[in-house]
């Protein structure tokens, strides 16, 4: 379903300044305005956002389990919570650990395809093996998202142009997105010459505090 080109991100958890306002619709019709291909969004923006662009839109849920460090759509729970919604894809954790309440990926996989055959799923991971699996899983996508958010790829510093690299090598079948610490034109560009499936970008365009924070920190006035 997802085209080719730049899909972004438009996030506002809980904490953040935009969250709770019903903003995100209008930074996804932005952002498609600007030229996005896709919109990545937290489940209860996903209608908002289809009533406002014409682009598949990407759901997921971020939920904390005390059993488990997964947080995106980690259990059956959440894959209903996006499946409820007009997405069109639903990303999900797919790295390695132990995940809540004793469920497996595999299982998430399977319940997802038998309740929404037509909507496609995203693996976010963080390493080669991660990626290896998800393809083996069925996946329609997998993505960089997690890469340098989990103890095996903690010291990895982000965007890790080379970690996409392999990752495109070692995936044969499945649509390849990058993601994860892209803020600069150039690097943007290092990215694309690997010629992934798609692009994900999400703080340096849609959080305006993150983004105010990192010019003043490297403003020094005398």
């Amino acid at each position: 379903m997802l085209k080719r080109g730049l899909i972004v991100s438009c996030q506002a958890g809980v904490g953040e300044p935009l969250h709770g306002l019903n903003i995100m619709r209008y930074m996804a019709k932005a952002a498609v305005a600007g030229g996005a291909c896709g919109i990545r969004a937290l489940y209860y923006d996903v209608d908002p956002i289809k009533s406002e662009v014409d682009v598949p839109v990407i759901g997921l849920v971020k939920q904390d389990y005390d059993d488990s460090e997964i947080y995106i759509t980690p259990t059956k729970t959440e894959i209903d919570l996006v499946l409820a919604t007009k997405a069109d894809c639903v990303a999900i954790d797919a790295t390695l650990r132990i995940r809540p309440n004793g469920e497996t990926l595999e299982e998430l996989v399977a319940y997802a395809r038998k309740k929404a055959p037509s909507v496609e799923l995203m693996a976010d991971i963080a390493t080669v093996e991660e990626a290896i699996n998800a393809e083996r899983l069925g996946f329609d996508y997998i993505s960089t998202t997690l890469r340098g958010y989990t103890a095996e790829s903690k010291n990895a510093v982000l965007p890790d142009v080379n970690f996409v690299a392999e990752v495109l090598k070692a995936v044969k079948n499945t649509k390849v997105v990058a993601e994860g610490g892209i803020y600069e034109v150039g690097q943007l560009e290092q990215i694309g010459a690997l010629n992934p499936y798609a692009v994900v970008i999400g703080s340096a365009i849609t959080r305006p505090a993150l983004v105010t924070e990192r010019f003043n920190k490297v403003l020094k006035l005398k």
